[in-house]
C-alpha cells in the first residue's frame, strides 16, 4: 500500500508525518526518526519497507518548528550545509514532546495493534536513544546515534529493550565516545551494541557515500528482527 502525509496536532501547532500500511492493514507501529534530511525519499523508502515487513510505519517531521516540509539530499553541498544548520537549530527538548505525541497517535491508530517501537537515524539515532529513555516505546532500535556519549545517565531507569548499532569509523562518534557508551551499557539487561568496526557514519543509507550492504544487511537484520521480537 502507498504511503500518504497525514496531520498530528500539538498544543503548538500541527505537523505532518509519512504513514505506511502494511498490506494486511494492521501490525504493529513503528515510529521512524529522521535524519538531519528532514522527511526525505530515504525516510519514506524505510517506511515503505517496514510497511512491507508488516509494521505500520509512521515518520514525524521532527523539523516543522523551524521550517515545515524540509526534504534535503546529502548528495548535494547546498543541501548538506542547508542539513547542518537545521541539526545546530533543532531543540531536543521540544522534539522529544513531538514524539511523544507521535507515539500516542500511532499507538491510537485504528490500523496499529497497539505495540509501538522507534528506530532512528544520525541525530534520529541520539532521539532514538532519548525516546527508549523518556517515553512508552515499546523497543527502540539507533542507528549511528550522535551525542549518546553525553546523555548517558538517562538509560537509568531504562526498562525496556534498545538496540544500538554502532560504526567503528564513524566520523562524528569517535573511539573515545563509542568507548564511553560500551563501558556504560555493556552488560545492561535492556542494552544490546552491535559494532560494526569497519564501517562509517551513515553505513545504512543505501544512496549515502558510507554505505556498506555488508554492514547495511546485517544491522537492517537484526532491527527487523529484534523489532518483531519485541512487539509482537
Amino acid at each position: 500500500m502507498a504511503g500518504q502525509y497525514i496531520p498530528i496536532s500539538t498544543p503548538d501547532g500541527t505537523f505532518s508525518a509519512y504513514r505506511a500500511l502494511p498490506a494486511s492493514g494492521k501490525g504493529p507501529g513503528v515510529l521512524v526518526l529522521q535524519e538531519i534530511f528532514g522527511v526525505n525519499a530515504g525516510m519514506r523508502k524505510i517506511c515503505n519497507g517496514l510497511a512491507e515487513a508488516g509494521f505500520v510505519a509512521l515518520c514525524p517531521d521532527l523539523f516543522w518548528r523551524i521550517e515545515p516540509g524540509i526534504e534535503l539530499d546529502d548528495g548535494v553541498e547546498a543541501d548538506l550545509e542547508r542539513a547542518f544548520q537545521l541539526f545546530s537549530a533543532f531543540d531536543v527538548e521540544t522534539g522529544m514532546q513531538d514524539i511523544a505525541v507521535a507515539i500516542a497517535h500511532l499507538r491510537a491508530d485504528d490500523a496499529c495493534t497497539g505495540r509501538v517501537g522507534a528506530m532512528g537515524y544520525c541525530l534520529g539515532g541520539l532521539l532514538a536513544f532519548l525516546t527508549a529513555c523518556r517515553t512508552d516505546s515499546d523497543a527502540t532500535v539507533g542507528y549511528y546515534g550522535v551525542g549518546i556519549e553525553d546523555r548517558l545517565k538517562e538509560a537509568d531507569g531504562l526498562d525496556r529493550p534498545l538496540l544500538l548499532h554502532i560504526a567503528g569509523k564513524d566520523q562524528f562518534v569517535p573511539p573515545a565516545a563509542q568507548a564511553k557508551i560500551h563501558s556504560s551499557f555493556d552488560g545492561h539487561p535492556m542494552i544490546r551494541l552491535e559494532d560494526y568496526p569497519e564501517a562509517d557514519h551513515a553505513f545504512a543509507r543505501p544512496d549515502g557515500s558510507h554505505y556498506s550492504r555488508a554492514s547495511a544487511e546485517k544491522a537492517n537484520g537484526l532491527s527487523l528482527q529484534f523489532l518483531r521480537e519485541a512487539l509482537a
